[in-house]
């Protein structure tokens, strides 16, 4: 909901406004109402600056100034993030009947939309339960913890139904990897089992879904049935990414991709307008980076955010094959510059979950440079022209697996698999692709290669995983781990029970985010250390009384 404040009476009642309009922007106008048709008028700054400040709201008052230049259009003013309440807000929308009671603030300082890593509000938005959400895929289905760990987790989410068998007619037919009673089972009563559709690599379906009202009513309705006959107990939403930027982003421009920009935010509320005959949830999977925020305009994010029960951000893969500078892929100021951004665009804070990982990225250096410093390190090339990845990063998990040395029974495979968490190496002159596939191509020889299940060319990563893990520095000012291992060359990044700890902190309560979401839950299996930590988190998590 918008709100416009156009005199200096409304100003000064600010606070009571927001106390009731909690999720709403803002809107600073420079003119009086009575010439609200005419000229601009421009109030002096200091008078503005002074006005903001005197009710806590310093951030605020940088934004009112920062206003003045712009006309009077709410979509052109300037939002203005919620303040938090100590006593937690009730729903937007209608506020209560009556006069409105005055309210006492504790004085906050909210970040800027143009500086989101600024300093956090000092009091978070209590909740009345925390989102813990899980993702479970299909690759990762061994070393399961047992329920002394899950013990928390709200929602799973089975990973992934393509998006292609809800866009045709009749629906495609979609199996889960593994039936639903044996997933509940590993968890606590009542914890709700969603089905993700997409993820990465899978845009067609989602476009010819999204396309006409037709194709969106259709679609939508495929995904309610197939989610309701299967026994799900909501919908999760992972398009990779609505107009433009996913894996066929060379293939197919984004400027291909427009139309999406309007017809996303229309499919989600197709999809929430059939799973609410159901009382069924809708939740969608959200870009980390700014770069591919392209359908989460500051227009159509509202829209998205009415349509949804929840917005996982993916606050990791902060940096990928598509950079050629080293940074973190999961620290916690690039997290919680995510986050702000999501805020400031209209997403409530209640609806957010901070994304976790529970693997560590990798990217090969520059030749002949010397990265000690860690980041803003050169990388070789680690995405081709024609948007195919080179084999010059990936990704490690923290399964015991990776940790082990490898089995002596070795066999040789018969099937193509091999590698970590298996029994099975290559036939004689294949190498072990970091994907875990025998071949000889450069994408099973080159960086990354497993070298105790075949031969490598490039330089394997198997060991310099271990050696990373052991002699990880932290980057205290942006909040992550990493290491450089010169052997490589390897870049590695990677998130500790410590900085899980530092984002609760830093981002979870301090933005009065209502959620965690974590990618995924088999690959932590060594220890467990990182799922223990959010689980802590979880738990230590500011409730309304």
């Amino acid at each position: 909901s918008i709100r416009h404040i156009s005199s200096l009476d409304a100003i000064l009642d600010l606070q009571r406004f927001q106390r009731f309009y909690s999720h709403s922007f803002i809107c600073y106008s420079t003119r009086p109402p009575q010439k609200f048709l005419e000229q601009p008028h421009s109030f002096d700054n200091t008078l503005v600056t002074m006005l903001f400040r005197s009710l806590g709201l310093a951030a605020v008052a940088t934004l009112a100034v920062e206003a003045i230049s712009l006309d009077d259009s709410c979509s052109d003013d300037v939002p203005i993030p919620s303040v938090p309440v100590a006593s937690g807000s009730p729903p937007s929308g209608s506020p209560p009947s009556g006069s409105l009671p005055a309210a006492s603030f504790p004085s906050v300082s909210l970040p800027s939309a143009s500086s989101p890593s600024g300093s956090a509000p000092s009091v978070p938005v209590p909740v009345s339960a925390p989102r813990y959400v899980m993702y479970f895929d299909q690759y990762h289905t061994a070393g399961i913890p047992d329920k002394s760990i899950t013990t928390g987790i709200t929602h799973v989410i089975t990973a992934f139904a393509n998006s292609s068998l809800f866009a045709s007619e009749p629906a495609g037919e979609y199996k889960p990897f593994k039936p639903l009673n044996e997933i509940r089972a590993l968890f606590n009563n009542g914890t709700k089992v969603c089905m993700a559709i997409g993820g990465w690599g899978d845009t067609d379906g989602f476009s010819h879904g999204a396309s006409t009202n037709a194709s969106r009513n259709k679609f939508a309705k495929n995904v309610v049935d197939t989610a309701v006959k299967l026994g799900y107990d909501c919908v999760d939403v992972d398009w990779e990414y609505p107009a433009g930027n996913g894996a066929d982003y060379k293939q197919i421009p984004n400027a291909n991709k427009t139309q999406e920009i309007n017809t996303f935010p229309l499919l989600l509320s197709a999809i929430k307008t059939q799973l609410k005959h159901h009382k069924m949830e809708l939740s969608v999977t959200a870009p980390g980076l700014k770069r591919d925020m392209i359908a989460f305009t500051k227009k159509q994010t509202p829209k998205i955010n009415a349509a949804v029960d929840h917005f996982t951000v993916m606050t990791y893969d902060l940096m990928n094959r598509r950079d050629n500078i080293t940074s973190h892929h999961t620290d916690v100021k690039g997290s919680l510059e995510a986050i702000d951004t999501y805020i400031a665009l209209g997403v409530e804070p209640a609806k957010i979950n901070l994304g976790f990982a529970l693997y560590a990225k990798w990217f090969t250096t520059a030749a002949g440079y010397n990265c000690t410093q860690g980041i803003g390190c050169p990388t070789e090339l680690l995405e081709a022209a024609d948007g195919t990845d080179t084999g010059k990063s990936g990704a490690v998990t923290f399964e015991t697996a990776n940790f082990q040395a490898a089995p002596t029974n070795l066999t040789t495979s018969t099937d193509s698999s091999c590698g970590a968490g298996t029994f099975y190496k290559c036939p004689t002159g294949n190498c072990c692709s970091q994907y875990g596939f025998c071949g000889a191509t450069e994408a099973h020889c080159g960086n990354g290669c497993q070298s105790d299940y075949g031969i490598c060319n490039g330089t394997s990563t198997t060991a310099s995983f271990k050696t990373a893990i052991a002699n990880g520095k932290t980057d205290e000012v942006r909040g992550g781990q990493w290491y450089w291992d010169p052997a490589g060359p390897f870049f590695w990044t990677w998130d500790t029970p410590a900085l899980v700890t530092r984002k609760f902190n830093d981002i979870v309560k301090a933005r009065g985010v209502g959620g965690v979401a974590v990618w995924s839950l088999g690959e932590d299996s060594y220890d467990f250390s990182l799922l223990k930590a959010i689980q802590a988190g979880v738990k230590a998590w500011p409730k309304k009384q």
